[in-house]
Formats: structure tokens, C-alpha cells, sequence
């Protein structure tokens, strides 16, 4: 495939076909956007406390004071908070209610018995009308299952990354691109039917499987597709900046649509309006020509030619194209990334990076909803960064060299987040702005390794190449969700230390 770029040559860089392809397979990648951090909001948690049965008779007093308080403090005024988890004995309380006996004036609630929210839990509905955590009450001895909840999408993405790009590389780029993208569309809209945790997750199990397959598939396709100039631009703005403006639309989309089955369906109808593509985004002729599928591939050029007002040469690919050997005409699939020692290395390597990315990426993206301050503003703040990211990863692949790219920004992220721990507590607008100067250098990192995975592999490996690399990366994005679990577990634990030693 060494003489493909000389033979199209004659097209052009950027002309109307170029541009076309361009910008409708950027179009693809913005529903990716949505579903890839939907669940910040889908799954965010009110404030809450233990429910108390509207038909038990306590007075206003009794029942202000029934939840017990806890040495953790609140946010904003430093004053012990509200227990989450527990209520006193309500038969107890009952009792001294019953006697006229007043909380805190004639009885000292210290030693009163608790109890578990046996009635379940009130939430706060000031922020969320609703959402999964507050219907399916995710909070207490089951909040394990909010970041398992991310957990499973993640593990859809994991599964989609491992069969996705062989399936590419056998049936081809477009198909992939448009099944997967109706795959994700059609699981999402039947999760605002789910009627369980259980099945939600079950849903955005196969949600993650498409999210994925459709991104690798899009930036692929136009990676082969596009000019060598064009195609650096597409591979770090291009697809970045579309799935960054997807980003940026679901907080805004969050903050109006507050109840979580309407913001599923909102976000998800953007779906069908990619159906038209599939007539004007074509399949890639590097990838027919590797598969022997000379005719087709001479005729998608040809229609290029027409639209750029281009005369075709009488013939386009040499004969030495046309005739493949029979060696190549082999199927691949992930062996063949180990089986050469260079090649071997190289995705060692990158699968190594992948995996450290995308922990730091979806760990500070999914946790905007727990930074100090309004969650929607935070959430577009964080999507927000990300836009001179993708740009400044464009100038970085075209004027600096693959490796000190990637080794400047990763190690950028890394002082950036390693700062905030010598950041004293009460100077949170410091440590939200190193949060999102990190976030800034991941996603930096995270496009220029894109573009430069898709640059060392031949194109019969590609796909496959990236799709594993991103399959790879999948063990830190299940994982990155527990990051904000445990550091959420372990500053209460140190709240409440000291609580009890002052």
C-alpha cells in the first residue's frame, strides 16, 4: 500500500470530497460526547437522609432532630452534618415524643439508639428532579453500585475495543461505523424504559460496546481516507473538537432536562440524525484495495475526482496494486500485534500509556459532580479546557516530534495533579483550577496518542491496532470510577477521625 498516497495524489488535499468526509465523520463522533459522561448526571447523588413515614405523628422538633449528627462537616459552613445512613430508634423517639419530652432541652439525644433508613431515604430535589441513585437508592449500604454502574459501561467499551476493530478490518470501516452507531443509539433509548439497576446496566453494558466501536471506526476511516496534511489536522482537532462539543451540550442539556429518563431520551435522539451519512460517507479504499477490491476502490477516487472537478488518470492504481499477492490476503487479528519483536514493543508500550490516560481522564472527568461548587458549571468547565487541548496537540504533532509530545504532556498532568495535595484545604478555587490544568494535559496527551498509535501500524493492522490499544486502556476506565469511590470513603473516614481526636 506504499504507492497509494502517490496514486491519489491527483485529488488534492482539500478539496469538496475532503472536506465532506471531513466534517461528516466529525459530525458522527458528537453523540460520543453524550454518552461517554452522561453518567455524571444520570447518576449524580442529592444530598439525603433517612426517610421518616409521613404517618408516624412526631412534632416539626422531633423531626429536625432524628437524624443524628456526625463529626463529618458540612461544605459550606463547617458545622457537623446530618447523618446519611441512620436515623435514632424511631420507636424510641416515639416514645419520648409521646411523654412531651423536647430534643435537646429535655433529652440529650446522645445516647439514644440508631437505626438504619428502614423507610428508605428522602433526597434533595433542588439540583435533581431525579436520577438513577435517587429512584433505585444507590446511597448507603449500596452506593457500591453508583461507580459500578460506570464500571459496566466501561466494561461495554472494553468488550466493543476487542471485537470492534476486527470486525473492521474483515467487513469494513463504514459498516462498523453506522451499526455500532445504531447500537448505541437504540440501547440508550431503551434504558429510559429500565425498570432495575440491574437492567439499566445491562443496557449501557451493549451502550459502551457501540460508544466505542463507531469512535475507532469514524477516526480510522478518515485517518485513511483524508491526506497526509489533512489528516493530522483530523486526527487530533477534528474528532477531539466534535466529541469536545458533545461534552460541552450535556451539561448545558443536564441543567434544563433534570429528570434522568428525559435526559436519556433528550440526548439520545441526536442519534437518528446521523442516519443520512451512510450516502455520502464512503468506505475506505486503502481498506478495499487491501482486500483485493481494486473496481470498488477506483470507483470511490473517481467520485472523489468528480467532486473536486478533478480529470482521474485513465488509470489509478498500478498493477502491482491490483495484483495482490496471495500472502496478503490473509485475515489479522490481535496475534499479530505480538508477533515481531518491534511490533511487540510498540504495543506493549502503548498499551501501557492508553491505560495510564484514560485512568487520569475519566477519573477527573467523572468527578466534577464532587468538586466544590455548582456541578453543571464545573461539568462545562472541564469539557471546556479540552478545546485549546485539542488544538495545542494539533500544533504539537506537526511542529514537535510523536515522542516529546507525548512525554511533556504526560508529565504536565502529572506535576498538575501531584500539586494538589500540597494544597490546603480551604483554598479550593486553587485546587480546581490544578485539577483542570491536569485535565487540560491528559486530554492533550490522550489525542496526540491517538493520531500517533494510527501512525505506526500498516493499514491492515490499523483498526485492530487501535481498537486494542483502546481495549487495553478499558482496565483504567473500569477502575477510574473506584478512584473517586475510595478518595470519597477516605476523606470521610479522615473527617470523622478528626472529629473524634478534637
Amino acid at each position: 500500500m506504499a504507492d497509494y498516497e502517490t496514486s491519489v495524489a491527483f485529488l488534492g488535499e482539500w478539496g469538496r470530497f475532503q472536506k465532506q468526509v471531513f466534517s461528516l465523520l466529525c459530525l458522527t463522533v458528537v453523540p460520543n460526547g453524550f454518552a461517554a459522561l452522561s453518567i455524571v448526571f444520570l447518576a449524580a447523588t442529592p444530598a439525603h437522609r433517612c426517610r421518616v413515614p409521613a404517618r408516624v405523628n412526631l412534632s416539626a422538633a422531633w423531626r429536625d432532630s432524628i437524624i443524628p449528627l456526625e463529626a463529618a462537616q458540612e461544605e459550606e459552613s463547617g458545622a457537623p452534618a446530618r447523618s446519611k445512613c441512620s436515623r435514632y430508634n424511631l420507636e424510641h423517639v416515639l416514645g419520648l415524643s409521646d411523654r412531651g419530652l423536647l430534643p435537646g432541652v429535655d433529652v440529650n439525644l446522645t445516647g439514644v439508639p440508631t437505626e438504619g433508613c428502614l423507610d428508605g431515604w428522602e433526597y434533595d430535589r433542588s439540583v435533581y428532579l431525579s436520577t438513577i441513585t435517587s429512584e433505585w437508592d444507590l446511597v448507603c449500604d449500596n452506593r457500591w453500585k453508583n461507580p459500578m454502574t460506570s464500571s459496566v459501561f466501561f466494561c461495554g467499551v472494553l468488550a466493543g475495543s476487542l471485537i470492534s476493530g476486527q470486525l473492521s478490518d474483515r467487513y469494513g470501516r463504514k459498516i462498523v461505523l453506522f451499526v455500532t452507531i445504531a447500537v448505541q443509539t437504540v440501547f440508550s433509548l431503551l434504558q429510559f424504559f429500565s425498570t432495575s439497576w440491574a437492567g439499566f446496566c445491562a443496557l449501557f453494558f451493549v451502550v459502551g460496546m457501540g460508544h466505542i466501536s463507531n469512535f475507532v471506526a469514524a477516526f480510522v476511516l478518515g485517518t485513511e481516507i483524508l491526506g497526509p496534511r489533512v489528516r493530522t489536522i483530523f486526527s487530533t482537532m477534528g474528532v477531539n473538537l466534535f466529541f469536545c462539543a458533545g461534552y460541552l451540550m450535556l451539561p448545558l442539556m443536564a441543567f434544563f432536562i433534570r429528570e434522568w429518563r428525559m435526559l436519556v431520551l433528550g440526548l439520545n435522539l441526536t442519534g437518528f440524525l446521523c442516519v443520512p451519512l451512510w450516502w455520502f460517507i464512503p468506505e475506505s479504499p486503502r481498506w478495499l484495495l487491501s482486500q483485493g477490491r481494486v473496481e470498488e476502490a477506483e470507483a470511490i477516487v473517481r467520485d472523489a475526482a468528480k467532486r473536486n472537478k478533478i480529470q482521474p488518470p485513465p488509470v489509478i492504481f498500478s498493477p502491482l496494486q491490483n495484483k495482490r499477492p496471495p500472502e496478503e490476503k490473509k485475515s489479522h487479528n490481535i496475534c499479530d500485534l505480538l508477533r515481531s519483536r518491534n511490533i511487540r514493543g510498540i504495543s506493549l508500550t502503548l498499551w501501557l500509556v492508553w491505560n495510564t490516560l484514560t485512568i487520569a481522564y475519566f477519573a477527573l472527568s467523572l468527578n466534577t459532580a464532587n468538586l466544590h461548587g455548582n456541578a453543571y458549571f464545573n461539568c462545562f468547565l472541564s469539557a471546556l479546557v479540552e478545546i485549546p487541548a485539542y488544538i495545542l496537540s494539533w500544533g504539537l504533532f506537526r511542529w514537535v516530534s510523536r515522542r516529546l509530545s507525548l512525554f511533556s504532556t504526560l508529565l504536565m498532568g502529572g506535576l498538575s495533579l501531584l500539586c494538589i495535595q500540597l494544597i490546603p484545604a480551604n483554598l479550593t478555587h486553587l485546587a480546581i483550577t490544578l485539577e483542570m490544568l491536569g485535565k487540560f494535559a491528559v486530554a492533550t496527551a490522550f489525542a496526540v496518542v491517538y493520531a500517533f498509535t494510527a501512525e505506526l501500524y500498516p493499514t491492515v493492522l490499523r483498526n485492530t491496532a487501535v481498537g486494542t490499544c483502546s481495549m487495553a486502556s478499558r482496565v483504567g476506565s473500569i477502575v477510574a470510577p473506584y478512584f473517586i469511590y475510595l478518595s470519597k470513603d477516605s476523606l470521610t473516614s479522615a473527617q470523622s477521625a478528626a472529629g473524634c481526636t478534637g
